[in-house]
């Protein structure tokens, strides 16, 4: 085997690893692969060449490359006298992991917030009709409870995600720089 070929094999076992942890967040292992191709990529690729280089179809890498540029993973670029887009890796990986995972987690909260003020909503209204029953009430009462003890919990995610959009949370949990061992 040559050391070429080791090189290669070594960083398709990472980007296969790396695209399969991608998964984690939603995230198809067909597009944790294209943002490992142009990882590793020194310069700007076009859709037609990452499709070669993955087998993909040009329809699947257009839609793989929207993905990642909707997650803030890879940009488009411009260079002179390209006429085809070229697109790059966002190799900031911590702002990489603050984006992807404010935006899964802002949806996910927005929704459930949603879900359960329309339920507080539904319940208030059975336990304020005079035809429920008391054990209906009380029931009704001990979701409300419970659906505040959720709403607690989404606030303090929020909170998490903002500490992570203003990297706040890079003073609880340093990054690591490159110069330390």
């Amino acid at each position: 085997m040559t050391n070429y070929t080791k090189l290669l094999n070594s960083r398709n076992r990472f980007i296969d690893s790396m695209a399969q942890n991608m998964n984690l967040y939603g995230i198809t292992h067909s597009v944790g692969r294209v943002y490992g191709l142009l990882y590793f990529n020194e310069g700007p690729m076009t859709l037609d060449e990452m499709k070669d280089e993955l087998g993909m179809s040009k329809t699947s890498m257009s839609t793989a490359v929207r993905q990642l540029q909707e997650l803030n993973m890879v940009e488009k670029v411009w260079k002179k006298g390209e006429r085809k887009d070229l697109y790059i890796s966002n190799n900031d990986w911590y702002q990489s992991f603050t984006d992807l995972f404010s935006i899964k987690w802002r949806m996910g909260i927005s929704l459930n917030i949603t879900t359960i003020n329309k339920s507080v909503k539904d319940l208030e209204n059975v336990i304020h009709d005079p035809e429920t029953d008391e054990e209906v009430k009380a029931a009704a009462q001990i979701d409300i409870e419970k659906f505040q003890y959720a709403l607690n919990y989404y606030d303090w995610l929020n909170r998490l995600v903002d500490s992570l959009e203003n990297n706040d949370i890079f003073q609880l949990v340093p990054k690591k720089s490159e110069t330390q061992e």
